[in-house]
């Protein structure tokens, strides 16, 4: 048994402004095959504009934040478990090693008392995976409000109709001229919103 594992693209989900991405895979900075991401002053008269959203949350610190925070709290949860469950397992072998020497009657009562400790180990497993899959779908909220919240108020001053997200992994757009790429720009507000929060 396994502590269902949290899986961090649920938190990449939260990015999409317009549309879900996929987990994250393109670590390399690029906004399209074979051409390098280089964040170019986007023309004033530009109405429709995008974030990179593979760059986007490896340098976006409060994701960072998130991530390196529920990963340990679910290798906090599988160690929890694992201890749990060998000392169960100790319990059961030590009763294997001595079953044949006890009366009906205690073999009995020492069988259905293991047997609703597993059950409780199984139920406390279920618990725990369900409770680190609710805290990740409440980040995920707040991280996806974080940034649409930001994007809103970046697109009100900058006078963008329309952001979109761009995911490798995802390519809903399959391309997008360099020069309506504002990814450090938002990253950059971002992470400066992020680090005036934490004071």
């Amino acid at each position: 048994m396994k502590i269902t594992t949290l899986k961090m693209g649920g938190l990449a989900t939260a990015i999409a402004i317009v549309s879900v991405l996929g987990a994250c895979g393109n670590k390399d900075g690029k906004t399209d095959a074979g051409n390098t991401k280089t964040t170019a002053a986007v023309a004033e008269n530009e109405k429709i504009v995008f974030v990179n959203s593979d760059t986007l949350i490896t340098k976006y610190e409060y994701f960072q934040a998130i991530k390196a925070k529920m990963e340990g709290k679910q290798k906090s949860a599988e160690a929890d478990y694992a201890a749990k469950q060998q000392a169960f397992q100790r319990e059961v072998q030590q009763y294997q090693g001595q079953q044949n020497t006890l009366p009906a009657d205690q073999r009995a009562a020492t069988e259905q008392r293991l047997q609703r400790k597993g059950q409780e180990l199984q139920a406390y497993q279920q618990n725990a995976g369900a409770a680190l899959q609710n805290e990740s779908a409440k980040e995920n909220e707040l991280l996806y409000n974080k940034i649409a919240e930001y994007l809103k108020g970046y697109a009100k001053t900058k006078g963008y109709k329309m952001v979109l997200t761009y995911s490798k992994g995802n390519p809903n757009v399959l391309f997008a001229d360099e020069s309506l790429d504002v990814t450090k720009a938002v990253i950059d507000g971002l992470n400066e919103q992020y680090t005036k929060e934490k004071k």
